[in-house]
């Protein structure tokens, strides 16, 4: 089982496998007398809910007896939870971390502000939906599923500031540039505010707040491969 989301209370959002198997109003057993599930509805998405039973605080009991999910490309073991994470993961809320971030270190980020470079943090959520596979011949018939975003005050003032003063904005992965378009107004101006988004980055997007993308290697089939096409096809300025 991987938990997604909290929709109330104790009853989360989540994946099961064998999911077609499980019949609503199953009982699952966890850890015996310590962390059990009553299955219930299955969504739109394909995905349960499941309200959990514990007897004690759930995040510390998921820290002790659950395991980091990760991408099947990742074999290994995880030593430590921390290795999937960026040096600039704060909130929690996404069901996977921003794989473009990982190879950024402390000392990376000081290098880069060194040259004169603004580092500016964005938040978005990734979704369950970033990884689900275009299946329609038809990409404009996919459906997205919505992923949570914030951005702050500051760093919208940042971003604004940069782009009046000729700069350029480049997103470090796929993530920020979700969370900046969606932000963004037809005058490219960045608006800070939280929010969802659904948008789906496709070939012929006009790009209004992104100049340049930093990125690593997607599947094919997939809604970020078709963003990464839509970038290099039309980002908003090609000068180097």
């Amino acid at each position: 089982m991987v938990l997604l989301r909290s929709v109330s209370g104790d009853v989360w959002e989540a994946l099961l496998r064998p999911g077609r198997k499980i019949r609503q109003g199953a009982r699952l057993v966890f850890v015996p007398g310590v962390l059990e599930g009553t299955v219930g509805a299955r969504t739109d998405a394909g995905t349960r809910m499941i309200e959990l039973d514990h007897r004690e605080d759930l995040r510390r009991l998921l820290e002790r007896v659950g395991e980091m999910p990760t991408p099947p490309y990742i074999t290994r073991s995880l030593e430590d939870p921390s290795d999937y994470q960026t040096v600039f993961a704060r909130a929690e809320g996404a069901v996977a971390a921003p794989t473009a971030g990982l190879h950024f270190t402390g000392g990376l980020l000081d290098q880069i502000r060194a040259l004169g470079t603004e580092v500016v943090f964005l938040t978005l959520h990734v979704g369950l939906g970033t990884f689900r596979p275009v299946k329609t011949e038809d990409i404009a018939r996919h459906r997205m599923d919505a992923e949570v975003f914030e951005i702050r005050p500051e760093a919208s003032e940042v971003l604004n500031g940069a782009r009046g003063g000729g700069g350029r904005i480049i997103a470090a992965g796929t993530t920020c540039v979700r969370a900046l378009e969606a932000a963004a107004g037809d005058d490219g101006r960045i608006r800070a505010g939280s929010g969802r988004t659904a948008l789906f980055i496709t070939p012929g997007y006009r790009f209004r707040a992104t100049d340049a993308l930093i990125t690593n290697f997607h599947l094919p089939r997939s809604t970020l491969l078709m963003l990464v096409s839509a970038g290099a096809r039309g980002l908003r300025r090609s000068d180097p």
